[in-house]
């Protein structure tokens, strides 16, 4: 009859523990189910499913084990069970959970979400401590959609931030990122900073807010808002360029991803006389933006061409993607305003970076700290990671 055996040993990490076992299992005619690994804090805990045929086999093989975990001064524990082979996993997920702090509170409040759902956490691990704490569960049995909702209301209530994505390939497949500017690359609004030369930031920073909650048209906010920049001397554009503060964490993410082959693309309802040099200044691969009309050195109140508005940065993503060689569905889109919305959606993974409450509903995630460099533990990179390759580049 065919039984399975689960091993487990727990201790002091060190290297050769993994060879060690296998290396004593491979002497007994068994086949490996699943395995799995963890260490916290230098302490390993390994765990091994795995088929045999007979009794003799078992006993055989747990006389074994056992003096490997006493050599290795290990806990080992070995457990049985009936059946033919392990049942597949059903389809599973990431649940990623950034806090700060990360309190047992918000984990429990997560895991009793996923139990009320069915759901089976199979995995967690811990992807970085810094800027943020984040930890991954990677859980089967449940339907993302419903999951995310229920998530989104526990995340808002316990101070987390919590994203829901589908496990394998797909998630590990995108490729192109996209991005807002204002107050999601760089910190502030660049209409802002122009109307506080003018004399006209009060009466601008009112319109801007109402457009970003979608209270205003968009192209129509705009042109409201840059009339009111007419005669502006264009000097002030450099003096703005000069005074730009990127969003912390905002060089991390774009050298990191550019250096896995992402490629990188900016989208504004800015201006191009701005994200131009952004775009330049961080090696980002594409760049589309609105343009200030400027004649004999000053501003005419007016813009260039088409307004890039919501439409148009949905639209923008799209030739990015195809510019790319990359589908829509492996897109990840970044923003904090309403004009992003469509962009958000259309996206493989919209995410909502500090942004208003209509875009949080909206998005498929959203990001609430600060650090725009957490966005890489919703793309499953490690800070362990990330600080790696730094030291690579460095050497």
């Amino acid at each position: 009859m065919e039984r399975t055996l689960l091993i487990t040993l727990t201790g002091r990490d060190r290297p050769g523990v993994t060879s060690r076992l296998f290396a004593t299992l491979a002497a007994f005619p068994l086949e490996v189910s699943d395995v799995e690994q963890v260490v916290i804090r230098g302490r390993l805990i390994l765990g091994v499913l795995v088929s045999a045929v007979g009794d003799e086999s078992v006993d055989g093989v747990l006389e074994a084990v056992k003096a490997v975990a006493d050599d290795l001064e290990m806990d080992f524990e070995l457990s049985t069970g009936g059946g033919r082979k392990a049942k597949r996993r059903r389809a599973q997920l990431h649940v990623t959970v950034l806090g700060s702090p990360l309190t047992p509170a918000a984990v429990s409040g997560v895991a009793g979400r996923i139990a009320a759902h069915g759901a089976n956490i199979d995995r967690i691990e811990r992807l970085g401590s810094y800027p943020v704490t984040a930890i991954e569960l990677l859980i089967s049995g449940a339907d993302p959609t419903s999951l995310r909702a229920a998530l989104a209301v526990e995340a808002a209530g316990l101070g987390v931030d919590v994203a829901v994505q589908r496990a394998g390939l797909h998630r590990k497949a995108k490729r192109l990122i996209v991005m807002d500017v204002d107050s999601t690359l760089i910190q502030g609004e660049v209409i802002e900073l122009l109307a506080e030369h003018a004399g006209q930031l009060d009466k601008v920073a009112e319109i801007t807010e109402a457009a970003m909650r979608g209270e205003l048209d968009f192209a129509g906010s705009l042109r409201e808002r840059v009339a009111l920049l007419a005669g502006l001397d264009v000097a002030a554009i450099d003096a703005v360029r000069d005074k730009i503060e990127l969003a912390a964490g905002a060089r991390t993410l774009v050298r990191t991803l550019k250096r896995l082959d992402y490629k990188f693309a900016i989208v504004s309802g800015g201006f191009t006389q701005i994200t131009d040099s952004l775009a330049a200044d961080l090696g980002i691969d594409y760049a589309s933006a609105n343009t200030l009309e400027i004649v004999d050195g000053r501003l005419t109140g007016r813009v260039v061409g088409p307004i890039i508005d919501r439409a148009g940065k949905a639209a923008a993503l799209r030739e990015f993607a195809a510019r790319a060689g990359v589908p829509v569905a492996q897109t990840v889109a970044i923003g904090d305003g309403a004009n992003d919305l469509d962009m958000l959606q259309a996206a493989g993974l919209g995410i909502a970076y500090n942004a208003k409450p209509v875009v949080r509903q909206a998005a498929h995630t959203a990001v609430n700290v600060p650090y725009l460099d957490t966005i890489l533990f919703l793309l499953g990179l490690s800070r362990d990671e990330v600080e790696a390759a730094d030291a690579e580049d460095r050497a």
